[in-house]
């Protein structure tokens, strides 16, 4: 559910309990583990943490105005999801983190840019730590570039 706050405090405000507290543990390893340049703020309803326009000026290729987005955390109708865009950048990071997820023992459910849970025991939040540890933000924003100017498959 995308929310009108504009502010990641009035984000919070606006959830129940339950998912205020979850939201708000992932939130907190989140703040801990990024990358040094990375911000936090309202993107899309709901949290971003984003590459700045004065670190990448050209910011988010759909829409040049935003910053490029890196991590977002949303509360959805019946879920919540992390959407972590630098783990889908690159198949062997997507596979490393898919095959650590399910030894952890938890059931992952993972969509095409997010990963959905219904409730904090569902996140391995230790994994989630050590996949924002993994690049840095100059790194992150190279393989953004390398993958804006990969050739496209052809559609028939």
């Amino acid at each position: 559910m995308t929310s009108k706050a504009s502010t990641v405090e009035q984000y919070l405000s606006e959830l129940p309990e339950d998912r205020r507290k979850a939201i708000s543990a992932v939130r907190e390893v989140i703040l801990k583990n990024l990358p040094k340049g990375i911000e936090e703020g309202m993107q899309y309803g709901s949290i971003s943490f984003f590459v700045p326009h004065s670190i990448f000026p050209a910011g988010y290729h759909c829409d040049p105005k935003q910053p490029l987005g890196f991590i977002g955390l949303a509360s959805q109708k019946n879920y919540m999801s992390l959407y972590m865009c630098h783990i889908y950048m690159d198949s062997s990071i997507t596979d490393w983190f898919i095959a650590e997820y399910k030894s952890s023992g938890k059931k992952l459910d993972m969509g095409k840019s997010c990963v959905r849970f219904k409730n904090l025991e569902d996140l391995p939040l230790e994994l989630v730590a050590e996949a924002l540890r993994l690049w840095t933000v100059e790194e992150f924003v190279s393989k953004y570039q390398a993958a804006l100017s990969a050739p496209r498959p052809k559609l028939n």
